[in-house]
């Protein structure tokens, strides 16, 4: 059973989902938010400035496939959905920690 019982008594859970642990490293807003910095993996190039929340963080370490929160339509979103401009995940970075998609 995950997790143990504390000097409280309350129920207290180990992470050791490696998704997890990256998003328990991650400062987000206090709207839920964390800006998100796309660059090309080779050259470095930055592609663009979008928002991420941890829904949008777990999907894209757990797919692969870089996932979006979209302010203006209030949901989640992936890049290349209709122009097919796909953006894979390489790794992300929380400014410390290398964190990299699974199967990757």
């Amino acid at each position: 059973m995950p997790g143990s019982t504390g000097e409280t008594g309350r129920r207290t859970r180990h992470v050791d989902d490696p998704i997890e642990t990256a998003l328990a490293g991650i400062k987000f807003g206090s709207d839920g938010l964390v800006p998100a910095i796309a660059q090309q993996y080779d050259t470095g190039e930055i592609l663009m400035l979008a928002w991420m929340n941890h829904e949008a963080v777990r999907l894209s370490l757990a797919e692969g496939r870089v996932c979006y929160w979209s302010r203006s339509r209030a949901r989640l979103w992936q890049k290349g959905g209709s122009s097919g401009q796909v953006q894979l995940l390489r790794e992300l970075r929380d400014g410390i920690t290398r964190h990299h998609a699974r199967g990757r």
